[in-house]
């Protein structure tokens, strides 16, 4: 998935979307294939905050602090 982010041509587009940009331009298509990945990285980063919450969460019900010097 990262990957991708680092390759200079992205070609992230269903056959539709393909058919589309390609009646559209260079600009267009670019911008149609930016969009694309942008709303495809949204849930990655959606369940990954949620994971993150998770694993903080389950590190800290796991770990519970010392209270000794609380009695």
């Amino acid at each position: 998935m990262f990957a991708a982010f680092g390759t200079q041509a992205l070609h992230a587009q269903c056959s539709i979307c393909t058919k589309t940009a390609s009646q559209l331009g260079d600009g267009p298509a670019s911008a149609l294939n930016s969009a694309i990945l942008y709303m495809a990285f949204a849930p990655f980063a959606i369940m990954g905050y949620i994971g993150w919450r998770w694993w903080k969460n389950e590190k800290r019900f796991n770990n519970p602090p010392d209270n000794e010097g609380l009695h």
